[in-house]
């Protein structure tokens, strides 16, 4: 039964997992699940991995947290090497996505601000986008039922089709700090960015003189094929929010910029108590350790051919159930012609862990280590759902 002292904020089956390994989840009784939601693109290695469990480990040995009034050895650790891995001058931790957002949308208003553009405090977002669930990333990403009875107005932001280019130039005044986006939205229906579109948005950028973020919560940290998915397009945002996987399951949230947005960064502008401490930022390093080994992300780009071929051998043969399969990488959508909750369900009863997005499309993200074993057994279950459909 689930425990009613919790809000009512979550409906969660009637599953109890009492230990992870790899790829699978395995309740109290014994139930063996192949988990291919990864807890929404979070335990990127899977379960129990060791070196993370080691690092976990060794650092609770030493010590939990000290605030950021003190030097974090493994922040600092950790943050250079995000730096010399991507476009990025600086980090800044929090404890999730929703603050490692909230980070990048004050660092744009702040950076005009700290220029003497006073007015230019608008942020432009797109629609069907995912950004968290306070107050400020929710009006960023403009979903009138995540608005509804939270506050009124639009909180200074508005929001154009995702892909179109010219809604986005027309949206720009001269009140707009900036711009973010998902390269690939989560939430909306693991949907990439058209071709050049990225490109087109940075050039956009450039010439109006404001900043473009991208989130990346979801689609980065190795979920593509490459560290962060920005990187497909050849261009460098100038802030970048990164969670998720960035803990391998140890709650993170990290927002990277260049030297232009985060010169506004300074004492007092804003910080986090609990953001960088000791276990989750040594977490985050061994995160990395994995993830840098030579070819790994070339073995992630691998599996997600194979696993996005295989979907569409299976939706070839039940047409009348899925179609689609969009995404890249590991992070994959395949478009159902049936309810995607009931697919969701019928998954879940045959021991295959999956998500949804959008309204119709059924999500899986697995662990980036994934083998084809994996593959093959989670192709075999829902092919087995479709064929027992009725």
């Amino acid at each position: 039964m689930t425990n009613s002292a919790l809000m009512a904020t979550y409906a969660p089956p009637d599953i109890l997992f009492e230990k992870g390994e790899g790829a699978y989840l395995f309740t109290e009784d014994g139930d063996k699940y192949l988990d291919f939601i990864s807890g929404i693109a979070v335990t990127a290695f899977g379960h129990n991995h060791p070196h993370l469990v080691t690092t976990l480990k060794e650092q609770a040995g030493k010590y939990w947290h000290t605030s950021n009034m003190f030097r974090v050895k493994a922040g600092e650790q950790l943050a250079e090497r995000l730096v010399k891995h991507t476009f990025a001058d600086h980090v800044f931790f929090g404890n999730s996505g929703a603050e490692a957002v909230e980070a990048g949308l004050k660092m744009m208003r702040r950076y005009h601000f700290d220029r003497g553009d006073t007015e230019r405090t608008r942020i432009i977002g797109m629609k069907n986008a995912f950004h968290g669930r306070t107050i400020a990333t929710v009006a960023a990403a403009g979903n009138p039922a995540h608005i509804k009875g939270f506050f009124d107005g639009d909180l200074g932001c508005d929001h154009v089709p995702f892909g179109d280019i010219e809604a986005l130039r027309a949206a720009i005044t001269d009140k707009t700090a900036g711009v973010i986006l998902e390269p690939i939205q989560g939430e909306g229906g693991i949907l990439p960015a058209p071709d050049g579109y990225l490109k087109a948005v940075r050039d956009l950028c450039d010439e109006t003189g404001i900043l473009m973020m991208v989130d990346e919560i979801q689609c980065g940290m190795g979920r593509t094929g490459k560290l962060f998915a920005y990187e497909w397009s050849g261009i460098e945002p100038d802030i970048l929010s990164s969670a998720k996987g960035l803990g391998g399951g140890f709650p993170i949230g990290a927002c990277l910029a260049n030297d232009k947005a985060s010169a506004c960064m300074v004492v007092g502008t804003h910080g986090s108590t609990f953001g960088g401490n000791p276990l989750a930022t040594a977490v985050g390093n061994a995160v990395l350790d994995l993830m840098l080994e030579d070819g790994f992300l070339d073995q992630v780009r691998e599996r997600g051919q194979q696993l996005k071929n295989g979907l569409a051998d299976v939706a070839d043969r039940h047409p009348e159930i899925l179609g689609d399969v969009q995404g890249l990488g590991l992070m994959l959508g395949v478009k159902c012609h049936v309810p995607n909750t009931d697919m969701l369900a019928r998954l879940r009863d045959a021991n295959l862990l999956t998500g949804r997005a959008g309204s119709d499309i059924l999500r899986l993200l697995p662990p980036l280590n994934l083998t084809e074993h994996h593959i093959s057994e989670a192709l075999a279950i829902i092919d087995q759902v479709c064929a027992d459909w009725k």
